[in-house]
């Protein structure tokens, strides 16, 4: 009796202790520290503001009642392990509480998981976070469209997008057109060079012309890649009736190659993009020039194209460069995100562009000229006042 009377004595010491330090600190404080009360895999989710000493039992919350746990401590055990969660809980407190105020929560859409929006997203969200006053968590997405929609829903408020995208959406057409223009986003800058690669493992597709009658991957409906994969064809005298056409993803289109289920395939997207090495290492893969009459007539009918060369050995048993398009990927923001925040993550990318590159080999292209030129919308004015204090001057009005 004596023990359990100590041991409720300790618990509810600790109880209004921590009630009285947590209520400065972030609400993730609460999820870690139930994470760290017990490491004892016969304790269900115990919160430590409602644990109880009753004749030696726990009784776990569930719902409106409780539930009795096993017995857990017995003796000299249990006391050591009372101390062991006090100092547990003190630890954490100590380390914890330090943080200040929370910090505001940001979401980033990305891309598939397939793609280099992803891998890239995750490590430009952790030196954002590292490096400002908020958390940014990169979430897996359908890419640039449903980021666009997701900012303009407020449930994103930032996002990885293709260059022709923004314009699309800005000025209401083809991937916008049912749904209107949107400007709901601002951008931060742009970032790599988006290489539309067109790929196959059939040695007997050597050009574009050689994908009629074949079945090919062009992206989601209504997707940036579905987009790219339109002017491509129709600047080769193809339409989508004279191919079989396939709607998928990055990763269902290297599954459906493999499978032999497609004949070729469309990815818009950094090079190397983890897709096709992943395919080119496993099976070998055919990389289809995009140049010559075809791209000169892409360039002349869409500003937002510009040539790009794809270096040999980007690819396993890639031996010549690859003669392509690309358009730009590039960060938008949401509008209503205050100037401040703006200007700290602009900062916390191009600041760090040596130590991003060295996690990913897409860091090497950032740089300040890379993230304001051939951008045709406006910029937030966070960014620009980064811009600004490295002498260069971007559009934030859309004129």
């Amino acid at each position: 009796m004596e023990q359990q009377n100590i041991s409720y004595i300790i618990f509810e010491t600790i109880n209004n202790l921590l009630n009285n330090l947590l209520s400065s600190i972030d609400t993730t404080l609460y999820e870690i520290l139930d994470e760290l009360a017990f490491i004892n895999t016969n304790i269900l989710k115990i919160s430590f503001f409602e644990k109880i000493c009753y004749n030696s039992k726990y009784y776990v919350p569930e719902g409106d009642g409780f539930m009795r746990n096993k017995e857990l401590f017995r003796g000299r055990r249990k006391a050591g392990r009372i101390v062991g969660l006090v100092l547990t809980l003190a630890l954490a407190v100590s380390l914890l509480s330090g943080c200040g105020q929370s910090k505001e929560r940001l979401t980033f859409g990305t891309g598939g998981t397939a793609g280099t929006y992803y891998s890239y997203g995750g490590v430009l969200a952790q030196y954002i976070t590292n490096n400002t006053n908020v958390k940014v968590t990169a979430v897996s997405t359908g890419g640039s469209k449903a980021n666009l929609q997701s900012v303009q829903d407020g449930d994103f408020q930032l996002g990885f997008v293709q260059s022709d995208v923004m314009a699309y959406a800005w000025d209401g057409v083809r991937a916008f057109e049912q749904d209107g223009a949107t400007h709901d986003f601002r951008t931060l800058g742009g970032l790599y060079a988006e290489t539309v690669q067109l790929f196959t493992m059939d040695p007997d597709i050597k050009t574009v012309e050689d994908l009629k009658g074949k079945s090919v991957s062009i992206g989601a409906a209504n997707s940036g890649v579905y987009f790219n994969a339109l002017d491509v064809l129709n600047a080769g005298g193809i339409t989508l009736d004279d191919i079989h056409p396939q709607y998928l993803s990055f990763e269902d289109s290297k599954e459906s190659l493999k499978d032999g289920k497609i004949d070729a395939a469309f990815i818009v997207a950094g090079a190397p993009t983890t897709a096709i090495t992943e395919l080119a290492t496993t099976n070998g893969v055919y990389m289809i020039n995009i140049d010559g009459a075809i791209r000169d007539s892409i360039l002349s009918d869409c500003p937002y194209y510009t040539s790009y060369q794809i270096p040999a050995g980007t690819y396993p048993g890639q031996d010549e460069p690859v003669e392509t398009i690309t358009v730009k990927a590039t960060i938008v923001v949401s509008e209503s995100l205050d100037e401040d925040t703006v200007y700290d993550m602009t900062a916390a990318i191009f600041d760090h562009a040596d130590e991003i590159s060295a996690e990913n080999a897409k860091g090497a292209e950032l740089s300040l000229e890379n993230a304001t030129s051939g951008m045709t919308i406006p910029f937030h004015k966070g960014a620009a006042r980064y811009y600004a204090e490295h002498g260069i001057t971007v559009d934030t009005k859309g004129e």
